[in-house]
């Protein structure tokens, strides 16, 4: 069911640029480059490091401009992600993620340690001792991260107490803890922001301060999500990690967490039937995904007809519903649809139409697509 949310102004984007073959994925370069350096700029203020994560754009020409803004290094989803900006010469690469290092895995995570500066997730003895095993023998230590529920309750250790067991299993086994990481991806419904980044910040400090207690040095406190990334640079933080605001999406302009006018990204489609009551899409579930939250209704929103509600999707239908008495776009016209979630959509499409402040539209690889694992 969806939710009340508070009044929010009306999404403001950039016009579409013409010739497109769609459905097609479009980046306003000049606007995810603002969104970049002020996140950049906001946590420089406070002394806190940039990771973000670059499992929503999954492009080397986005992630170098996140470095060159000033970014630490880049955090990525699982080690086809690494072993992409690995390859591409970021050596800077934190798998957030509690990696079962067996079999091709194994010798995958040994490859990417011994070709880039690495951090893994760890959440629980049997895995540290995997991830250890992995490398052994290697020339320098791999960089482990424990990982703690903040109140997602998806991965990462209960307690700050769980977390020592895990620290010492890992220093045991001959890897290095380099500190402690939460993901507060319980912000993400109206109004739980705020909340989440509580859980971030307590949960941290706590499992730093029972680390350090345990004799353990934690050069990195880092907190993770997108509508947190900014309440979370509190305390002993010194790290953040986010993603989606690199381009921003429907959720995030909803949820307040960006502004209206810092999208800079939607997927262009063409309307391709029409009815009394609705209109059809050529972006259907393999151009939007179907991620949709609980509090929200529909696959997307339109900004040129904020009323219309993208209902049903198929593979390569969008029904969009169109209320009486509201203005609809015709047959043949290309409209700008902004996904619900921006990261899924992204891994849907090999490249993306780059606008460059100039009006030039280049073609930009996806070069991480499909690297899920």
């Amino acid at each position: 069911m969806t939710a009340t949310l508070p009044a929010r102004a009306a999404l403001a984007i950039p016009p579409l640029p013409t010739g497109l073959d769609t459905p097609a994925v479009v980046v306003w370069v000049d606007a995810a480059r603002a969104n970049i350096e002020r996140l950049q700029a906001a946590l420089g203020r406070r002394g806190i490091a940039l990771r973000p994560h670059a499992k929503t754009h999954k492009s080397v020409r986005i992630a170098r401009m996140q470095l060159e803004a000033g970014a630490s290094g880049l955090t990525v989803g699982n080690l086809g992600e690494g072993e992409v900006f690995a390859l591409a010469g970021i050596r800077d690469i934190f798998v957030a993620y509690p990696v079962w290092a067996e079999g091709p895995k194994a010798a995958r995570l040994r490859a990417l340690h011994d070709s880039a500066d690495v951090r893994v997730g760890a959440d629980s003895v049997p895995g540290a001792t995997r991830l250890a095993a992995a490398v052994a023998g290697a020339r320098r230590p791999l960089h482990v991260m424990i990982e703690l529920d903040p109140g997602l309750h998806r991965t990462g250790v209960v307690s700050a107490e769980a977390a020592v067991t895990v620290a010492r299993a890992a220093r045991d086994a001959g890897l290095m803890v380099d500190g402690v990481f939460t993901h507060g991806g319980h912000g993400y419904r109206p109004g739980a922001a705020g909340a989440a980044a509580l859980d971030e910040v307590t949960t941290l400090e706590a499992a730093a301060s029972a680390l350090a207690a345990a004799g353990f040095e934690v050069p990195t406190i880092s907190a993770g999500s997108t509508p947190t990334r900014v309440l979370a640079a509190e305390g002993r933080v010194n790290e953040i990690r986010s993603g989606s605001d690199v381009y921003g999406d429907r959720q995030q302009w909803l949820l307040g967490t960006i502004e209206p006018d810092a999208v800079a990204l939607a997927v262009a489609a063409t309307v391709v039937s029409v009815a009394a009551d609705r209109v059809v899409l050529d972006a259907g579930a393999k151009a939007l995904t179907k991620d949709r939250a609980d509090w929200l209704e529909g696959y997307g929103h339109l900004p040129a007809y904020p009323a219309a509600v993208i209902e049903r999707l198929f593979d390569y239908h969008g029904v969009v519903r169109i209320p009486p008495g509201v203005p609809r776009p015709s047959l043949g016209e290309v409209v700008a649809v902004v996904p619900n979630h921006v990261c899924p959509v992204v891994d849907l499409v090999t490249t993306f139409a780059a606008v460059q402040p100039d009006g030039r539209v280049e073609h930009w690889p996806v070069d991480a697509r499909g690297r899920s694992g």
